[in-house]
């Protein structure tokens, strides 16, 4: 299981196949047989990740790393950027379109259930350069969070 990688490209606002990457990662990682609870973060992790890539980026790419002792998901874009890091960690801070809100995204929950969910986060971004996002999910053999 050391060193698997898979990669998945995003399409910025393609609202048909959104989510999809995030289904294909938890695939992947239920037939790894990894912890139901884990693959269930990771999968979160990577739906709201891939939903900010559509809504807010440009094309993206969402990028997993399985180790032995933890798993890496990397969300990245060629977008705008994230003006205020700290202002888009905050539950409810959007600046989601209203075409968004109402098909039901941008409620401003995307970067703060990143951050419950993952064991740890970094988030990268320069304005006309795009965003990163970087989290890390321990293994651990018991099933339970680090």
């Amino acid at each position: 299981m050391s060193g698997l990688k898979k990669s998945f490209h995003i399409k910025k606002k393609d609202f048909i196949r959104a989510g999809e990457a995030a289904i294909q990662t938890k695939v992947l990682l239920k037939s790894l047989n990894l912890d139901s609870a884990l693959i269930r973060r990771v999968a979160i992790c990577g739906y709201e990740g891939e939903m900010n890539v559509v809504m807010h980026g440009g094309d993206g790419l969402l990028s997993l790393r399985v180790d032995t002792d933890r798993l890496t998901l990397n969300i990245s874009d060629n977008g705008p950027g994230i003006e205020n890091i700290e202002l888009a960690m905050q539950k409810g801070f959007s600046t989601a379109l209203d075409e968004y809100r109402e098909m039901g995204f941008g409620a401003g929950m995307g970067l703060p259930n990143m951050e419950k969910n993952a064991d740890q986060i970094e988030v990268e971004s320069e304005r006309g350069k795009g965003t990163r996002v970087r989290m890390v999910f321990f293994i651990n053999k018991e099933g339970d969070r680090h």
